[in-house]
């Protein structure tokens, strides 16, 4: 495989209610990810998000608070490229392309949908089916090395590899012949890290942390003020044991697990150092430490969230320029793809 420039890209969805989760899982790595690499692009991935129905007027207004929680977490607009989906078209261009380079057999194989989907498949949508090779062409429109992937993301960005691959063996001969060497696309890599990486609910412990979660007390929203924040944090499930001394005795206790994953990576350090300090300690006084915590990380990101989000002209401009900048490599990538395929294009 020939070397590539290092590019990261990465997305979230705009379904509202950004929580803990989000910020931990993904948006404060993005901002971890930018002086470690040349070009990061963060992307609000509202094709995505139309794969099930959305309010017109919600939809617009959760675009902009993803793209007010990237600036508030702090990635830099001028240094990485913050964009929505929809204004660069060659994702979905791509996106056609690689569903005739996917196998059905692939597809079958993806979990995500047959949770999403549940027991009613026939009336989800094609989208909702379709959506990891929209992912796909997500990452290969610019040709990225490295995607920050959360546990449950693996699956898809296996299947972007194996449509790389796939489109690399089937257009070898073209490929060498536009003069693009022995491989066009990557095989990205995925970066997965961090020991709060997949943030559980505070209400149940054997639940990812989400937004459609009826229970407003299973998350920290990145909204909420230092109240609802200590609140939350104060009626976390939990057990009637003190925290371990040791790791190995968070297993088989998946609330306190979660909030000393949660803990650990506030502050930056290791489930291991967290025990170090409170193991044999009673909830009621690491809750108190991790309430302290939680606002002082969580508590300016959310009033320079509101801030942002009461400026919609500012944003719009932000996502306006990303998507052009987007655009720039997209498009001479997708370009040489029509090439590589055979496509007849306008010169």
């Amino acid at each position: 495989m020939p070397a590539f420039q290092e590019l990261v890209f990465s997305g979230v969805q705009p379904t509202g209610n950004l929580h803990l989760g989000n910020y931990l899982g993904a948006i404060r790595r993005f901002v971890a990810l930018q002086p470690a690499y040349e070009t990061c692009l963060y992307c609000v991935v509202d094709l995505h998000a139309i794969t099930v129905w959305q309010d017109p007027a919600e939809l617009t207004a959760q675009i902009r608070e993803v793209t007010a929680a990237f600036l508030a977490a702090g990635i830099d607009p001028a240094r990485s490229i913050v964009f929505n989906q929809s204004q660069v078209p060659q994702h979905a261009e791509l996106a056609w392309i690689f569903n005739c380079v996917a196998r059905l057999g692939w597809l079958n194989r993806m979990t995500q949908f047959k949770e999403k989907a549940g027991k009613d498949r026939e009336n989800a949508s094609i989208g909702l089916y379709d959506y990891p090779v929209l992912m796909a062409a997500d990452i290969l429109a610019y040709r990225a090395t490295h995607v920050p992937v959360g546990e449950d993301q693996k699956q898809h960005l296996e299947l972007t590899r194996d449509i790389a691959q796939k489109f690399n063996n089937d257009f070898a001969g073209s490929i060498a012949a536009h003069g693009h060497g022995e491989a066009f696309f990557p095989l990205t890599e995925p970066l997965i890290g961090g020991p709060a990486a997949r943030v559980m609910s505070l209400r149940d412990g054997t639940k990812k942390m989400s937004k459609s979660d009826p229970s407003d007390y299973s998350r920290i929203n990145l909204t909420d003020d230092a109240d609802a924040i200590a609140q939350k944090v104060r009626k976390a499930k939990t057990d009637a044991e003190p925290l371990p001394s040791e790791v190995a005795g968070l297993a088989g206790r998946p609330e306190a697990d979660n909030l000393v994953g949660i803990f650990a990576s506030l502050r930056d350090v290791t489930r291991e150092e967290v025990l170090r300090d409170y193991g044999g300690a009673q909830f009621s006084a690491f809750k108190g430490a991790l309430v302290d915590l939680a606002v002082e990380a969580l508590g300016p990101v959310g009033a320079e969230m509101k801030r942002l989000v009461a400026d919609p002209g500012h944003i719009d401009a932000v996502l306006a320029d990303g998507a052009a900048r987007a655009e720039a490599i997209a498009a001479p990538n997708l370009a040489a793809v029509k090439d590589i395929v055979g496509f007849v294009r306008r010169r």
